[in-house]
């Protein structure tokens, strides 16, 4: 059997095919047309080459930065804007003549790295990925939890918890709320924390550099993001007690958070004992894109 995953995002597409093991049999990537036929036609050519190319046929798996709505059908939450309002999965399973199943990015990661990446075996799997913004994704035994509304795991849009008097009202998201998690723990966040306090730096992983140079400004700007992420794993972990949390993002690629992140969590954490597993991912950049395949 051969899985193919889509990776759809806003300016990239990325097809991986599969064997039943795991191996990656083909994999190609191209730009994303910004026109909803146009992206159609784009994945079922990659899908098509893959096919023609291995002399196999495959399921399709596709994520997407968004969901599909279970109310409507359509595809929302997107900020691939074009294909938002459209039914994705029948459309795609139309031109391909098999049912394609579709799930939010961050939920493709989860299933990735717990089917066989740093999860791997683990019932209950949290993943995050920390980027540019902050995404979430719930898998289950290796399949996705989407809930009853598709918006399992979406965590990043809850109120940062524990807020002191000087983070109350700071700040502004996307979603039209203030005071998102994303809005502080994103690399975006931690950019716009270190600059708040006087410093200046391309990306979190920049201010992880100078504090590992003993600058002091980049020290406490760490400390409070390592706080922040705490506080905001530890309501996660209240609620939903996964036994593993992955880390994905460019801001995963911090390897200070590591050791220093459990310390903290523990401060937060109902009864005050937390030994929850939080690692980095496996597969990187190429989690999301294999969780799309095994979505099947």
């Amino acid at each position: 059997m051969m899985r193919m995953g889509v990776d759809l995002g806003g300016t990239k597409i990325e097809l991986v095919a599969l064997s039943e093991a795991g191996k990656e049999l083909f994999r190609k990537r191209i730009p994303t047309p910004r026109e909803y036929n146009a992206t159609l036609d784009a994945i079922e050519s990659l899908v098509n080459e893959a096919e023609t190319s291995l002399g196999l046929t495959g399921t399709v798996g596709v994520g997407i930065p968004g969901v599909i709505s279970p109310f409507s059908g359509l595809v929302k939450n997107a900020n691939s804007t074009w294909i938002n309002g459209h039914p994705l999965d029948l459309d795609l399973g139309a031109r391909l003549d098999r049912e394609v199943r579709v799930a939010n990015d961050a939920n493709c990661f989860a299933v990735s790295e717990a089917t066989d990446g740093a999860a791997a075996g683990k019932g209950l799997v949290f993943g995050v990925i920390i980027g540019t913004g902050c995404g979430g994704g719930i898998a289950i035994n290796g399949k996705v939890h989407g809930g009853g509304n598709g918006i399992g795991g979406e965590w990043g849009h809850n109120p940062l918890p524990w807020m002191t008097p000087d983070e109350f009202n700071s700040t502004e998201c996307f979603c039209g709320n203030k005071d998102c998690i994303e809005t502080f723990i994103s690399g975006t966040g931690f950019v716009r924390d270190y600059k708040a306090a006087g410093g200046d730096a391309p990306s979190g992983i920049e201010i992880a550099r100078r504090m590992e140079e003993g600058e002091a400004l980049a020290t406490a700007a760490f400390e409070r993001f390592i706080d922040r992420l705490a506080r905001s794993l530890a309501h996660m972990i209240n609620m939903l007690d996964p036994d593993i949390i992955v880390l994905g993002g460019g801001v995963s690629n911090i390897d200070a958070i590591y050791p220093r992140l459990p310390e903290v969590l523990s401060k937060y954490v109902l009864g005050g004992e937390c030994r929850t597993p939080v690692v980095k991912n496996m597969y990187g950049g190429s989690s999301g894109v294999r969780g799309a395949a095994w979505l099947w």
